[in-house]
């Protein structure tokens, strides 16, 4: 008997290992698997779990009427970066006293959102507005294979899947929420993908009910017709956005938020601005 007692905390500790093995085998298999632009997926570089986790602290402070969900374009606008100190300042300027919160993420695709926006970083919240910006790092900057019609282009389904995906789980984890879903920005490191991005814009459009969703393109003033960006619009790599193209972004939401929440107040109880983890990393390190 005492020697069966003795056992069996080995046979457990061995279970758990076992157990542990199998999990991580099936992570290493879910990412192996090819993505689509509709089902969750994590990114598995650390500095991106270490933002997730800064992000779900995020969401437990101060109070969140405004949400904003998207890539690096979003992200830049709302953070504690220093280098774009210049976008937290117009951030502020322009939204101050609507208590928004950034929640965009640099390299997101929609999978990559849809991850996190199950995995905790809107529970809780009842934001009363959503604003999304998603897809441009699914487009890439590949030019279209074969076919000169953009709607033949794999990409267009795809992303227009993994749009209304994330429009989903918004509305389920927060169906009090007014969502603005904004057409996808012009890019311009290959002119070539831009018919690829007005086919999705004009597909992501019919989501919009004019109530509880609604679609919101800026694209015109952003881009000439061809979709060049305007002088001033975005930096150098024709993808992100500069202070002048946040500015056009933010007359074109501060509307909508006087609409559906009136004025912005003379306080502000939004959660302070989050950073990249690996930035942060590096200005704590000796020397």
């Amino acid at each position: 008997m005492k020697n069966q007692r003795s056992a069996l905390p080995i046979i457990v500790v061995g279970l758990l290992f076992v157990h542990a093995a199998t999990i991580v085998g099936a992570v290493q298999m879910s990412v192996s698997k090819p993505e689509t632009a509709d089902q969750p997926a994590p990114r598995a570089d650390r500095n991106s779990m270490l933002a997730h986790a800064a992000l779900l602290e995020k969401a437990k402070q101060g109070r969140i009427d405004v949400y904003f969900e998207g890539d690096s374009i979003t992200r830049r606008w709302g953070t504690s970066d220093e280098q774009y100190k210049h976008f937290l300042a117009n951030w502020q300027k322009n939204f101050f006293g609507w208590n928004a919160a950034n929640f965009g993420w640099g390299g997101d695709k929609t999978q990559n959102m849809l991850w996190r926006l199950n995995s905790g970083e809107l529970d809780n919240l009842n934001p009363k507005i959503i604003v999304l910006l998603a897809g441009t790092n699914n487009v890439g900057n590949n030019s279209p294979q074969g076919s000169d019609d953009p709607r033949n282009d794999p990409r267009v389904r795809d992303i227009t899947r993994g749009i209304k995906a994330i429009l989903d789980v918004c509305s389920r984890k927060a169906p009090s929420a007014t969502i603005v879903l904004m057409g996808i920005f012009p890019r311009n490191d290959n002119m070539l993908v831009m018919p690829i991005i007005n086919e999705i814009n004009q597909r992501i459009a019919k989501f919009a009910d004019g109530k509880k969703i609604r679609y919101l393109n800026i694209n015109d003033k952003l881009a000439d017709n061809d979709g060049r960006l305007l002088e001033g619009m975005a930096n150098k790599d024709g993808l992100h956005l500069d202070l002048k193209g946040y500015q056009v972004w933010a007359d074109a939401l501060k509307p909508v938020f006087t609409e559906l929440l009136g004025p912005p107040a003379k306080e502000d109880h939004a959660p302070p601005p989050t950073g990249d983890p690996s930035i942060k990393n590096r200005s704590t390190l000796p020397g």
